[in-house]
């Protein structure tokens, strides 16, 4: 194990009594064990605290902190980064799970590929190679706007160096979409490691923010358009250009489809994000 870089497991946690105990136990179920397991609590209402400290009291490796007040989401994710002392950062959810040799197969990825500070998994079969493979700037930013798409990825299925993190300043505050920034803005400048699916997984519930997506659905546009403008896009200048015309095309025919239906506060919407791409 000393043989071994640590890993800093952050957990955040919000009312999850239902499914924590399985989420940390699929942590310490890991066959790669120089892990500490830092769970963070954001003032749950229920027995969470209480479940996740019979853990701690069980296994040295978890650490229960529980904040002064309500943060939020990345803000939180951000808390519990701070308590690391890791290489790398990987994130499980307090409703989610890690494959016993999930974190072994990541760790080893990464260290196979150094250039790569992080890393994204859970992606579908790539046609033309097999995982793992690092993308350059330029790469990353076209997989995701001419290919099969890359930014969509949750925080489950990221790895990060820790130093690169605390580097680029952790996650912005962005209600549900500073992932989707934070991969912007990675991989503006920095290489990125794609891995495959069945590392880890995702859960479905009705109590996840994910879903009320669509009600957030102008912030991730938003950064689109804003990162495509960007002085610092590694893409060409004519392909930004035409990425965000193909954008503006599919606004306006977005525009016409509500205004035929008689939605007009939808098709003003569409207008507005029309009007950002130009």
């Amino acid at each position: 194990m000393n043989d071994t870089p640590l890993v800093s497991i952050l957990m955040t946690s919000y009312n999850r009594e239902k499914y924590i105990g399985a989420a940390i136990e699929s942590v310490l179920a890991s066959t790669y064990r120089n892990l500490e397991l830092i769970v963070v609590d954001d003032r749950s209402k229920d027995s969470t605290v209480q479940i996740a400290r019979s853990y701690a009291e069980k296994d040295n490796r978890v650490h229960v902190h529980v904040n002064e007040h309500n943060l939020g989401d990345y803000p939180n994710r951000n808390q519990a980064a701070a308590h690391a002392k890791g290489k790398y950062i990987k994130y499980v959810d307090a409703d989610d799970l890690i494959y016993p040799y999930g974190l072994e197969l990541l760790v080893h990825s990464m260290e196979q590929f150094p250039e790569a500070r992080w890393g994204l998994c859970s992606l579908d079969q790539d046609e033309k190679r097999i995982f793992p493979f690092v993308l350059s700037p330029k790469e990353a930013y076209e997989y995701h706007y001419l290919g099969t798409g890359l930014f969509h990825k949750a925080p489950l299925s990221a790895i990060i160096r820790r130093d690169l993190f605390n580097e680029v300043g952790g996650f912005k505050p962005i209600r549900m979409a500073g992932d989707n920034e934070m991969w912007h803005r990675l991989a503006q400048k920095h290489p990125v490691l794609l891995m495959q699916h069945g590392i880890v997984w995702y859960r479905k519930h009705d109590a996840q923010e994910m879903t009320v997506y669509h009600t957030f659905r102008e912030v991730y546009r938003g950064i689109s358009s804003s990162y495509l403008k960007d002085k610092d896009c590694p893409l060409d200048k004519n392909t930004s250009i035409q990425i965000l015309k193909k954008q503006q095309n599919l606004a306006l025919r977005a525009v016409a489809k509500n205004m035929l239906k008689g939605k007009l506060a939808q098709a003003k919407q569409e207008f507005s994000y029309y009007r950002t791409l130009g």
